[in-house]
């Protein structure tokens, strides 16, 4: 009898350690690029008109290159949480961008310059929304710039016109502002406010368009929204 529970108690634990190996490589084989194909990034690309700026600006490379050099980004947490945030991200973009046609904001009312000893303006320089996420501000160009080695203070017409840097400025703001919220439970919802947050009070029409690219990616994904999607 004592050898018949030894045996079926080793079945259970040898069980158990191949569900949990499987569980493992699984996660480990969910990166940015496994959930974000090369096929279905480049079918947006495709549908873009001619006019559009964002034509072989935004490319798939781009992306997944500037992804896997953001530590954490579409690999913390469970399967589900790493599909949520390439979804959040994506959504995010498209919608700031108008399905990838722009790389630069159109119009700008005015040069988004504020008084900062840490990140002042440089003289006849404007900081506003530029590249996938529309980075805006003196201080947001100059801390992206100290991240990744650019003087976005004094050159900040790079993140629309150098695809690397572009790139690389969207995943710093987005891990520096949108990522923890995200991982930490705050939902999709907590990556409006982190890029747009003024959209929550008064551009409920922003806002539905974001959580709609979301559902969108999501449903392709094969992942669940999960709770707080809108703000």
């Amino acid at each position: 009898m004592t050898l018949d529970v030894s045996m079926a108690c080793r079945s259970v634990l040898m069980a158990l350690v191949m569900v949990w190996l499987y569980a493992a490589q699984s996660m480990g084989q969910t990166t940015p690029g496994t959930i974000l194909t090369r096929a279905y990034f480049n079918k947006f690309l495709a549908n873009l008109p001619a006019s559009c700026s964002g034509n072989g600006f935004y490319t798939y490379d781009g992306i997944i290159r500037a992804a896997q050099l953001s530590k954490g980004f579409g690999t913390t947490g469970s399967v589900t949480d790493r599909k949520r945030e390439v979804a959040a991200f994506l959504a995010n973009v498209m919608h700031e961008t108008g399905g990838l046609c722009y790389v630069r904001e159109l119009s700008p009312p005015r040069c988004y310059c504020t008084q900062s000893r840490t990140y002042p303006c440089a003289r006849g320089k404007c900081y506003y929304g530029r590249g996938p996420l529309q980075l805006t501000w003196n201080y947001n160009y100059g801390a992206a710039g100290k991240a990744i080695g650019q003087d976005l203070l004094n050159h900040p017409e790079l993140v629309s016109t150098n695809p690397t840097i572009s790139f690389q400025t969207a995943f710093w703001f987005w891990m520096t502002n949108c990522h923890g919220r995200l991982t930490n439970g705050g939902g999709f919802a907590s990556t409006i406010r982190c890029i747009n947050g003024g959209e929550c009070r008064i551009n409920r029409k922003a806002v539905n368009a974001r959580v709609a690219y979301y559902r969108r990616f999501c449903a392709d994904f094969n992942v669940t929204p999960g709770p707080n999607i809108s703000c």
